[in-house]
């Protein structure tokens, strides 16, 4: 089994190496500035011998496309965690975002929009608090079906111990249902 990771690890981090030369924009009148147009993708498209490597392994590509979708879900798990998320994100700008995740018998986290700053849309969305630098929101695709919520270095929004066992949000994309 290992024989057979060390090459295909290697044709990841390549194909992630690997960037398309970029094209300036132009213009019939120099002075003129023009918008920079936003590419389908942040990262290039794998070599089809890359592309046959994985898929022979049964890996998919990461989907890299900006995260849009809303939510506004409730939802307690099997062990008692109850999870309440209100999120907008359209092409990666966060324009809505609360959650509050009370873990049973650990305490409660508590995340809200006016808390932090956006950094950046694409390839994730991240979003760092604004008092505590360590504490980040990472959002992305999970292909293309559910958008991943994590949470790092953010023990100062959580009572106690919670932030020990807070897990990411699972989010479907075209319901917005929670898990």
């Amino acid at each position: 089994m290992m024989r057979w990771l060390a090459p295909i690890g290697v044709l990841l981090v390549l194909a992630g190496c690997a960037s398309e030369p970029e094209t300036p924009a132009r213009s019939e009148h120099p002075e003129a500035v023009q918008p920079a147009s936003r590419p389908s993708s942040t990262r290039p498209s794998l070599s089809p011998a890359a592309q046959r490597a994985l898929a022979k392994h049964g890996i998919k590509p990461h989907d890299t496309s900006p995260v849009s979708v809303k939510s506004q879900c409730s939802r307690v798990d099997e062990i008692g965690t109850a999870t309440k998320l209100k999120l907008a994100v359209g092409d990666g700008e966060v324009s809505d975002f609360s959650a509050d995740i009370l873990i049973k018998g650990r305490g409660r986290c508590r995340f809200d929009l006016a808390n932090f700053r956006q950094e950046s849309r694409e390839p994730q969305v991240l979003l760092r608090h604004a008092r505590d630098q360590k504490c980040t929101v990472r959002m992305w695709r999970e292909q293309a079906e559910r958008v991943t919520i994590a949470f790092t270095g953010c023990q100062k929004s959580c009572e106690g111990k919670a932030f020990d066992y807070l897990w990411p949000i699972l989010v479907e994309s075209k319901t917005g249902q929670c898990s």
